[in-house]
């Protein structure tokens, strides 16, 4: 089987690439908070003791866990938006953009109000995730069906 890339995936791909700038967002981030609650490398997190007395431990602890759990979604989402794009670039170019914009809200609630403030990203982006797989699997499922 040949695929061949519709004209628009340029988009999909500067979309999968947005998420080396949330990537970095992360980074920044987190180390921000590790500086301002003076957790030392090579702890990955403060221990539950010192953040629940600690608020700045705390919330360094929540702007790890949110850059934690970008990392574990990060794969399946470049993955659904570039298969999605190869029947529906421009659907999937949008979608992995808002899921890209959705993490950097995620990361900002979660890290300034701890879990309570990563709902609005959280449901934003599961919109989106469901979105985008749904969307890979209607186009490969498409794929599989033309052969």
């Amino acid at each position: 089987m040949a695929i061949t890339l519709p004209e628009e995936y340029g988009y999909v791909l500067l979309a999968v690439a947005s998420t080396f700038f949330v990537n970095t967002f992360h980074a920044g981030l987190t180390s921000k908070y590790r500086k301002a609650s003076g957790i030392k490398y090579p702890a990955a997190y403060a221990s539950n003791e010192v953040a629940e007395k600690d608020p700045k431990a705390f919330a360094f602890n929540c702007a790890q866990r949110a850059h934690a759990n970008f990392t574990e979604n990060l794969t399946p989402a470049i993955g659904a938006t570039l298969i999605a794009g190869l029947r529906y670039p421009l659907a999937a170019a949008a979608l992995g953009v808002a899921w890209s914009v959705s993490r950097v809200v995620y990361a900002i609630g979660y890290a300034a109000s701890g879990p309570k403030g990563r709902s609005t990203g959280s449901l934003f982006g599961a919109l989106v995730d469901f979105s985008l797989k749904f969307t890979a699997t209607y186009a490969a499922v498409k794929f599989v069906l033309e052969q």
